[in-house]
C-alpha cells in the first residue's frame, strides 16, 4: 500500500484568502529527499507559486495541516499534525527490513523475521556493516 496523505496549508494575502493543497507521495519524496522535505515549497511548485515572490512568503510562515493519510503515513498523521521524523525513522526500518525478509524467506524458510529477534538483529548489523563499505 501507498504511503500518502494530503498537506494544505491556507492563508491570507492582500485581502484574498489562498488554500494551498496537494496529495503527497511520501515513498517517492522520501526515494527523492532521503528525509521529508519542507512543505511550502512543494506546494509553492505544484500551484506555480513563485518562491521569490511575498505571496510565498506569507505562505511559507502559514501553518501546514495534513489529512487524508494511507499506508503506515496513517499512523504519523494526529489531529493535522504530522511526526515526518517517525515516519522517516519508520521508513527507513522497512526499507532494509523487506530485503532482509526475502532473504530470511529464501534462505532458510522463515517467513516472519520478526518472530526470530536474534537473526533479525544479526542480519541489521551485517547489512549496516555492508553499507559502511559501499
Amino acid at each position: 500500500m501507498p504511503n500518502t496523505l494530503t498537506a494544505c496549508i491556507e492563508f491570507s494575502f492582500k485581502g484574498e484568502d489562498f488554500r494551498y493543497a496537494a496529495p503527497l507521495d511520501l515513498d517517492a519524496l522520501l526515494l527523492q529527499y532521503e528525509q521529508f522535505p519542507a512543505i511550502a515549497p512543494l506546494l509553492a511548485k505544484i500551484h506555480h507559486v513563485d518562491t521569490y515572490s511575498y505571496l510565498y512568503e506569507v505562505m511559507e510562515e502559514s501553518d501546514v495541516t495534513f489529512s487524508d493519510a494511507e499506508g503506515i503515513a496513517a499512523e504519523f498523521v494526529h489531529h493535522g499534525e504530522f511526526d515526518a521524523q517517525g515516519l522517516a525513522a519508520q521508513w527507513a526500518e522497512l526499507k532494509v527490513l523487506i530485503p532482509l525478509q526475502k532473504i530470511a524467506q529464501q534462505t532458510m524458510g522463515i517467513a516472519d523475521l520478526k518472530a526470530h529477534p536474534d537473526l533479525l538483529t544479526a542480519l541489521k548489523l551485517a547489512y549496516k556493516q555492508g553499507q559502511k563499505h559501499e
